[in-house]
């Protein structure tokens, strides 16, 4: 079963399709724990027949030490039964934990761009975490707190059955009306409780969106107002949390008062009982120990169970939307992408962005393998767009897009991506070390072969300045490293990639013009017998292309060699290649 279909059915079958994988552990766990709960409600029988055994005056040894022996033993077990179920719940609830942040994340990574455009990242992040933690939680909870007690009341009356069937019928009649309202106050509360696990996601989604954008904060003096949006949010949040927590101060007030008057009433009941002499001296010890069982056991079920509402409020918050299901799913017959040559090909594609506004209109545009094309046009023309649905990250409205005669819709979107080498303008690098972050797109490359891809991108020489050399850590995002740096870096993972489609989207935009000239051969290189795509602002960079696409509003305005386009006088291209020329080059072109 897929995630989207048992996340949609609520946190507790969610939950509960984890706990079934390990069910063994978790039986012997549960078997454990009811075993404890009845060696300890049994203890208290035991000292009913001590009690007995010694008020009869001369008991025989036999009598005497078999009660004691059964006391002893009935302790015994009742701590050694904890220990084993403890014992065995360190791997069982850990290994639970586990297996729902790796699925969570599984799942996660498979949504489609417009998912994570929509959400706050480090909010999502927070409800992988907080999912497994809830879940941990609420089986801790379980086991500790919520089975141990309930059984533990249910015990206790079966138990006063032996003593009066008729105090024991009451007692019943009254846990079931208890039960009953405390389970609808409890019910009332989800709303608060859920809305507070919102909130508070939000907060740590705002947190992590600020904290990672703090270089423009202080760029523009913003410190001050990102405080005062915090603390609204934060006050927002914090309402939530009252609210929540008052519904379950209500709950716990109703019980306190409520079971106190039982246990009252039982207790009362049962010394009348022995004043008529109809129970023993140990009946009524072992009433007035039941009684005190029921009390405080019932008092922690409760706070228990409202407990467990909240915590499977926050699991429920957190699958409804990590769990979603997928808008973009491989086809169910989609095969492999085998690559040939590269010829892609886009037949009569439309496609509009999420707010509606239309980017491609029945575009189309043939590129045969092994030709280089630069994309060229102002902001908004679609360039960008052609890449991102190149590599799927949004599918057409409708139209086709073929590499090699294979409509990509058709065809397993990791062997698509495992196809192309992208090399962005936002370059993204992990805050791990230079050597893992070059070879993220092909772990298996050997030491040799990176030594080649960073030569080729000019890296050598400012990695050898590097305190640990390969083994530096870049910080988050690269941090560490200068645009151009970054940059290099990106275009040595592209070498090391040797994928048949390159994609640059303004590849070189963070290099000057002599570091630019410096990897313009070791670009060749790469683009050597694979077919290539850029995007370029420095229009003098796509020189050595095959070809030139000139956009404009979805459209293609003009499309030929680059010698060809600039001939053109009034064209398109040529008045956008001359503004970028110093008058000194427009002299030297006359």
């Amino acid at each position: 079963m897929s995630l989207p279909r048992y996340a949609s059915r609520g946190a507790s079958r969610f939950l509960f399709h984890y706990v079934s994988r390990r069910g063994v552990s978790h039986s012997i766990v549960l078997v454990s724990v009811l075993a404890a709960v009845s060696c300890a409600v049994g203890s208290q029988y035991a000292v009913k027949l001590l009690v007995d055994t010694l008020g009869m005056g001369k008991p025989t040894d036999f009598q005497l030490w078999s009660a004691v022996g059964l006391l002893l033993g009935l302790v015994a077990g009742d701590n050694l039964l904890w220990r084993l179920a403890g014992w065995v719940s360190t791997y069982a609830f850990v290994v639970v934990g586990g297996d729902i942040r790796l699925e969570l994340f599984n799942h996660l990574s498979g949504h489609g761009t417009r998912y994570f455009v929509e959400r706050f990242p480090g909010a999502l992040a927070g409800r992988i975490t907080a999912a497994a933690t809830a879940a941990w939680t609420i089986e801790s909870s379980l086991t500790w707190n919520t089975i141990p007690p309930g059984i533990a009341v249910l015990s206790s009356i079966a138990l006063l059955s032996i003593i009066n069937w008729k105090l024991t019928a009451v007692l019943v009649l009254v846990v079931i009306v208890l039960g009953a309202i405390i389970g609808r106050l409890a019910a009332g509360g989800r709303d608060l409780h859920q809305a507070f696990a919102s909130k508070a996601a939000s907060v740590s989604g705002d947190l992590t969106d600020i904290v990672s954008n703090i270089g423009l904060v202080r760029a523009f003096g913003s410190a001050a107002r990102e405080q005062a949006r915090l603390e609204r949010k934060i006050e927002s949040e914090m309402k939530a949390q009252r609210a929540s927590l008052r519904s379950l101060e209500r709950l716990r007030l109703f019980h306190a008062f409520t079971v106190f008057a039982v246990t009252a009433g039982v207790l009362g009941w049962s010394v009348e009982l022995w004043r008529r002499g109809q129970i023993s001296t140990g009946d009524v010890v072992l009433t007035t120990t039941l009684g005190f069982t029921v009390l405080h056991a019932s008092r922690d079920f409760a706070m228990a169970l409202v407990d467990l509402v909240q915590q499977f409020a926050k699991l429920g918050e957190a699958v409804q939307v990590l769990g979603l299901p997928h808008e973009m799913q491989d086809a169910e017959d989609a095969q492999p992408l085998r690559v040939s040559g590269g010829a892609i090909a886009f037949r009569e594609v439309s496609f509009s962005y999420p707010s509606g506004q239309p980017v491609l209109k029945l575009f189309n545009l043939e590129v045969p393998q092994g030709q280089k094309i630069g994309l060229v046009g102002r902001s908004g023309a679609g360039k960008s767009t052609i890449l991102a649905l190149l590599q799927r990250h949004y599918d057409p409205n409708s139209g086709q897009l073929v590499i090699d005669g294979q409509d990509i819709a058709h065809v397993t979107q990791e062997s698509l991506r495992n196809s192309i080498a992208v090399v962005q303008q936002d370059i993204s690098l992990f805050h791990r070390s230079l050597l893992e972050n070059l070879r993220y797109g092909r772990p298996d490359a050997t030491d040799e072969e990176v030594f080649r891809a960073v030569e080729a991108s000019r890296c050598t020489e400012f990695i050898n300045r590097l305190p640990q050399g390969y083994d530096t850590i870049v910080g988050e995002r690269g941090m560490k490293l200068s645009g151009g740096q970054r940059q290099r870096l990106a275009i040595a993972r592209a070498f090391l990639r040797d994928a048949p489609i390159v994609l640059l989207d303004e590849a070189t935009s963070s290099l000057d013009t002599e570091s630019e000239q410096s990897i313009q051969e070791g670009l060749a290189r790469l683009f050597k017998g694979r077919t290539v795509i850029a995007i370029a602002h420095r229009l003098s960079t796509l020189d050595s292309f095959d070809r030139i696409v000139v956009l404009d509003q979805g459209r293609i305005v003009e499309d030929g060699s680059p010698a060809m386009l600039l001939r053109r006088k009034g064209g398109v291209y040529s008045r956008m290649y001359s503004r970028q020329l110093t008058p000194m080059d427009q002299q030297a072109l006359g």
